[in-house]
């Protein structure tokens, strides 16, 4: 894996040992579905996981704890086989980020527009579809916390780094950078937001009130 344009392998094992953030999970599982590889990989830890749980020490349970996991897996079977699908109108979009309903597009600035995933938050972080038109470049920035980012269709660059589709960007407070979409079509994109973008230099801080992600 090209770590550069890939999770790190620490945020892949919090993922396949199920420890991850709720938001960072989703992008990181749709990295997965556009990186067949790479799924591969985590399925192997899965299963080594489960190997080790078969051979490890059982543990005595309380007294109608087997009764009431049952009891709750039957009215989580029951209340999922009752909702109704939810509204998502983008087939397209990797078959883990399908099963969410979808904000309506918000404007961000010119040519930059958000749509909100109602998927689990974490705290401040959660998840929204970020689409940038060719040509056009964020604010360059750093953040006030993760910011992980993959690439649904297009592709953008950073000041180092080319992202196409699949490749997957991490970002903390440590990383300042101003994407621009160097595709011919739309980049279209999937990110896990802690906070705010935090727009650099006096102009940056200028404008920070009217971008809100």
């Amino acid at each position: 894996m090209n770590p550069a344009r890939n999770p790190s392998e620490e945020r892949l094992l919090a993922y396949a040992a199920g420890t991850l953030s709720p938001p960072e999970a989703v992008v990181v599982a749709a990295h997965l579905a556009l990186r067949p590889a790479n799924n591969a990989w985590v399925r192997r830890l899965q299963s080594l996981g489960g190997e080790f749980l078969e051979e490890a020490q059982p543990s005595t349970l309380s007294d109608g704890a087997l009764a009431r996991a049952m009891a709750r897996i039957e009215t989580d079977a029951g209340e999922a086989a009752r909702a109704p699908p939810p509204p998502n109108d983008m087939p397209e979009l990797p078959e883990p980020l399908r099963r969410y309903a979808l904000g309506r597009w918000r404007w961000i600035g010119p040519g930059i527009r958000a749509r909100d995933v109602h998927a689990p938050r974490d705290g401040d972080c959660r998840v929204i579809l970020l689409k940038i038109d060719p040509g056009r470049a964020t604010p360059r920035h750093t953040h006030g916390g993760v910011e992980l980012t993959c690439v649904l269709s297009g592709a953008y660059a950073t000041e180092t780094t080319r992202f196409d589709v699949g490749d997957l960007e991490e970002a903390d407070e440590a990383v300042l950078h101003q994407p621009r979409v160097v595709s011919e079509a739309p980049c279209l994109c999937v990110v896990a937001l802690d906070g705010q973008i935090q727009p650099d230099g006096w102009m940056g801080r200028l404008i920070a009130p009217f971008i809100r992600l």
